[in-house]
């Protein structure tokens, strides 16, 4: 497994070779990082090079890295280890699961959106068609907008939900709360009457959790 790796890292970049932001071995499946001006590019040859044949896309998952790699004080606040910043320069990125079932390998491409207000990336169903509701899903839940996606509406959330739940920065009892009100016969939103609290503490693991 350990030479297939190896193998496949040293076919990206000689196909990628200028295109590769960064390519890491976690793991034991490797991650690609490109950029959103490359992504697609790089997806087509990733899907339909001889190299690669990476047929199948697994899954795509939203990402906010505005808190990542910090830490949580007793008041519930984050508290960043080092800078007090994120140690990525954009906060929000997709993140692909590939399997090519012919070479029986997986790879992760992570893309950053390059806009933090409005994060933007191109969509991929021309690519993977399965990417449909992965995409609805990122969108909703994190607020990536998927550009030429064909029906890009929230997936999981309902039609008035107000925000993006997925985000670090959505407080935990939500901005609004619905309920049937029997004088309309309807469903009314109305502001959050629930006192905001935290009832399941984050755990931080030690470091090298993952190899034991």
């Amino acid at each position: 497994m350990a030479e297939d790796l190896n193998m496949l890292g040293e076919r990206l970049k000689e196909v990628f070779a200028d295109k590769i932001l960064s390519l890491e071995n976690r793991l034991g499946e490797l991650t690609l990082v490109v950029s959103p001006d490359d992504m697609l590019e790089v997806f087509n040859s990733l899907r339909s090079d001889v190299k690669f044949r990476f047929e199948q896309l697994i899954d795509v998952c939203g990402v906010d890295y505005s808190a990542y790699g910090s830490e949580v004080s007793e008041g519930g606040a984050y508290l960043s280890k080092d800078s007090g910043e994120n140690i990525f320069e954009q906060r929000f990125a997709a993140v692909y699961h590939l399997l090519s079932i012919e070479h029986n390998i997986r790879l992760r491409v992570r893309v950053f959106a390059e806009d933090d207000l409005i994060p933007t990336l191109n969509s991929v169903i021309g690519v993977w068609p399965s990417a449909n509701w992965f995409e609805r899903e990122a969108f909703d839940l994190y607020g990536i907008i998927f550009l030429d996606h064909p029906d890009l509406r929230r997936l999981l959330t309902d039609y008035g939900f107000v925000g993006n739940p997925f985000r670090k920065d959505f407080p935990l009892s939500g901005h609004v709360e619905m309920r049937y009100d029997a004088g309309q016969r309807r469903v009314v939103y109305q502001p959050v009457t629930v006192e905001p609290r935290e009832v399941t503490p984050r755990t931080i693991r030690e470091e090298n959790y993952s190899r034991h």
